[in-house]
C-alpha cells in the first residue's frame, strides 16, 4: 500500500458521516508505518475498544471502513482463524468486526461482518514480520506472493460487500 495522509484517510470513509470521519482517531505514527508491507491500513481506536478502522486501496481510490468489534464471550478460550490472512490465533486474537454497509443499505441498518485479526496486522502476519506463536500459520505450499494475493482478494471481497449498492 502507498503511504497515505490524515486528510486522505478522513476523506476515504464510505460508511460513516463526514462528522464521524472528522472525529475519528487517526494513528499518529503514519510516518513510521511499514507501508511496503501493508495490504491495508488498519488500527484500533485506543479511546473506544469496540471501534476499529480499515483503509484499503480499491482501484485508484482509497476506501475507509469504520468497524465495530462484537463483544467476545467472557472466559471462552478458543482458537480462531482470520478470514483475511488465514492466521490462527488463540484467545481474543481474532474478533468479529462488523461494518455498516455504505449508502442506503447502511442507513437501513444493514451490516457486513468478518472474523479478522483483532490487531488488524494481517499483512505483517502473512509476511512473517509479526509472530503469532506456535500453530499460528498453517503449513501451506503457496508462495509468499500467493498468500499475499489471497489476503488481498479476501480483503477486496469484504470491501466489495461493504460498498455494494
Amino acid at each position: 500500500m502507498r503511504p497515505v495522509t490524515e486528510p486522505e484517510i478522513r476523506a476515504s470513509f464510505v460508511n460513516c458521516t463526514k462528522g464521524e470521519a472528522k472525529r475519528l482517531a487517526v494513528p499518529r505514527d503514519l510516518g513510521t508505518r511499514p507501508w511496503a508491507d501493508l495490504d491495508f491500513l488498519g488500527w484500533r481506536d485506543a479511546s473506544g475498544p469496540d471501534r476499529a478502522y480499515l483503509v484499503a486501496e480499491s482501484g485508484d481510490a482509497l476506501v475507509g471502513i469504520m468497524l465495530r468489534r462484537a463483544v467476545p464471550h467472557a472466559g471462552h478460550s478458543r482458537r480462531s482463524m482470520c478470514s483475511f490472512c488465514l492466521t490462527m490465533h488463540s484467545g481474543d486474537g481474532v474478533s468479529l468486526l462488523t461494518a455498516r454497509r455504505a449508502g442506503r443499505d447502511g442507513q437501513q441498518g444493514n451490516s457486513v461482518g468478518a472474523y479478522v485479526c483483532t490487531d488488524l496486522a494481517c499483512s505483517l502476519y502473512v509476511r512473517g514480520k509479526k509472530e503469532v506463536g506456535a500453530g499460528g500459520r498453517l503449513h501451506e505450499t503457496l508462495t509468499l506472493e500467493e498468500k499475499i494475493e489471497r489476503t488481498a482478494a479476501n480483503l477486496a471481497d469484504f470491501v466489495d460487500k461493504v460498498t455494494a449498492g
